[in-house]
């Protein structure tokens, strides 16, 4: 009975400790398959470390590699966002036009140039004006001339006063007096200076010539002593209240442009000045040597605008009422296609696939690809690309289905 119960208990201890022993090699062999967990730096990948850390390039803590999220998202923290400028908006709908960017300048409205000349002949006796670029106002006085054909105008004039205050009632010298005094008007007198005529009934040797219109001297032609012929260019004024805009259209534009076309406009080294224009005239007939057609509209001059100011239009060419859009920054192109960072958790990320319409110098419509998302990356797209190659190894579009979009 002893011997029994000896027997038993050595049995028992035998396999008690059989048990330990494997308990304790599955232990060491699983502890020798385990792998330690490796860090990184969020911004150079190709630092890894056993362990916790800093970075010995920009001195960043190190990161867990297994925390960057599943097969097709990319985690990130607080710290890497921040310093990636990641930023999301929401997707929403919105009007959206698309505009060809053509080359424009300012030039002189030729429609409100005018060139003055003499009425008749005679001698420039005093020039008020003596340089280009002088501003002129209207009723400015430009010049005094002397001539013997106003001189004979004006006696006319005189004698054609005394005979109707001879005869008042003879309409036939009230009639002359009327002719001879629309003669003077002809040739440049004002009312004020037939008035004083009336009233000093005495010849006046020279006279005052009399601006009709404001603007800039841009020709002056005559000086101090010289004669004049009837018809003798004397100055050319340009007006600066109103200049043309004139663009340059190549001939695959000419079918988006019209007479009555809006388009805007920004004058160069101006930023946030942009202003609209109505197209009002397109040259019949391309310049044979650039092939270019010459459009032009017309703009009102705020004070500050010079001809020869260089300006970049906007020809619109497409008005969506609703439209899904982003800003070109956030649409990440390579060969495989255009795809959008999608924010799917907090400081989680993920790539989709997307298919694009219409762009202008800003935005990019997006077609399809967005359905059912709330929240698109606008900044840092292209280092969210580049950081989950890094970590992931992998193509962005892995497992996509490019065929749908």
């Amino acid at each position: 009975m002893i011997k029994n119960k000896v027997l038993s208990g050595l049995i028992f201890l035998f396999l008690g400790f059989t048990v330990l022993e494997l308990s304790s090699c599955t232990q060491d062999k699983g502890s020798k398959n385990a792998s330690p967990e490796k860090y990184t730096c969020p911004m150079h990948p190709q630092i890894m470390n056993n362990g916790p850390g800093t970075c010995p390039i920009c001195k960043m803590d190190l990161v867990p590699v297994n925390a960057s999220g599943g097969k097709n998202e990319l985690t990130l923290s607080d710290s890497q966002i921040q310093l990636a400028n990641v930023r999301t908006i929401k997707i929403s709908s919105s009007g959206f036009s698309t505009s060809k960017v053509l080359n424009g300048r300012l030039i002189v409205d030729e429609d409100r140039t005018e060139m003055i000349s003499s009425l008749y002949s005679g001698r420039v006796d005093r020039l008020f004006i003596k340089e280009t670029g002088r501003p002129v106002a209207k009723g400015q006085a430009l010049f005094q001339i002397y001539s013997e054909q106003l001189q004979t105008l004006q006696q006319d004039y005189l004698l054609q006063l005394k005979q109707v205050a001879a005869f008042p009632s003879e309409k036939i010298y009230q009639s002359m007096r009327d002719a001879a005094k629309n003669k003077l008007r002809l040739f440049g007198y004002t009312e004020a200076q037939i008035k004083v005529l009336n009233q000093g009934s005495n010849l006046k040797p020279l006279l005052t010539v009399y601006s009709k219109s404001s603007g800039i001297v841009k020709e002056l032609n005559i000086t101090e002593g010289q004669y004049l012929s009837e018809g003798s260019p004397v100055m050319k004024l340009e007006s600066l209240d109103q200049l043309w805009l004139e663009m340059d259209i190549y001939p695959s534009e000419i079918s988006d442009i019209k007479i009555g076309t809006k388009i805007k406009f920004s004058l160069n080294g101006r930023s946030g000045d942009e202003q609209t224009a109505v197209v009002d005239f397109i040259s019949p007939q391309m310049d044979p040597a650039t092939q270019i057609l010459k459009v032009r509209a017309p703009v009102r001059n705020s004070g500050d605008m010079q001809p020869g100011m260089q300006a970049t239009v906007f020809l619109p060419q497409t008005e969506i009422a609703s439209a899904v859009s982003l800003p070109l920054d956030a649409v990440v192109r390579d060969e495989t296609g255009a795809h959008v960072w999608v924010k799917t958790g907090k400081n989680t990320f993920s790539p989709r696939m997307v298919r694009t319409g219409e762009e202008d110098s800003e935005r990019v419509i997006i077609l399809s690809g967005l359905e059912n998302v709330q929240e698109a990356v606008v900044s840092g797209a292209y280092l969210l690309s580049s950081e989950f190659i890094l970590k992931k190894g992998s193509d962005l579009m892995s497992g996509h289905d490019m065929s749908k979009m």
